[in-house]
């Protein structure tokens, strides 16, 4: 059985980091990437990392957010750096078996329940 479980969200203040991971179970993934929606806002494509370590990242997050991968654990992180109030969204988790990396999630066949995190100014 295939699962993706977020950790890690929790409440920050603004210029805090966060460390979120997903741990995935079942199978082996081409691509794992993060996800995140705001409330009220549709969800929207954070940054992904593939099989080898290629990285792929939203305009907006770059150099604020690094994502890496541990394939023995099958596991995946998000770092995120210097917080803003605006970054803050539950987070989820997301997976394809193939295929090149994407910033559509409609591309990704699994997903985590999400975390949350919450930025205060």
């Amino acid at each position: 059985q295939v699962q993706l479980v977020e950790s890690g969200g929790r409440l920050v203040q603004a210029g805090g980091s966060l460390r979120l991971s997903c741990a995935a179970s079942g199978r082996t993934f081409y691509a794992m990437g993060w996800f995140r929606q705001a409330p009220g806002k549709e969800r929207e494509f954070v940054a992904a990392v593939n099989l080898i370590g290629t990285t792929y990242y939203a305009d907006s997050e770059k150099g604020r957010f690094t994502i890496s991968r541990d394939n023995a654990k099958n596991t995946v992180s998000l770092q995120m750096n210097t917080l803003k109030p605006g970054d803050t969204a539950v987070y989820y988790c997301a997976a394809r078996g193939r295929g090149v990396l994407s910033s559509d999630g409609s591309l990704y066949d699994y997903w985590g329940q999400g975390t949350q995190v919450t930025v205060s100014s």
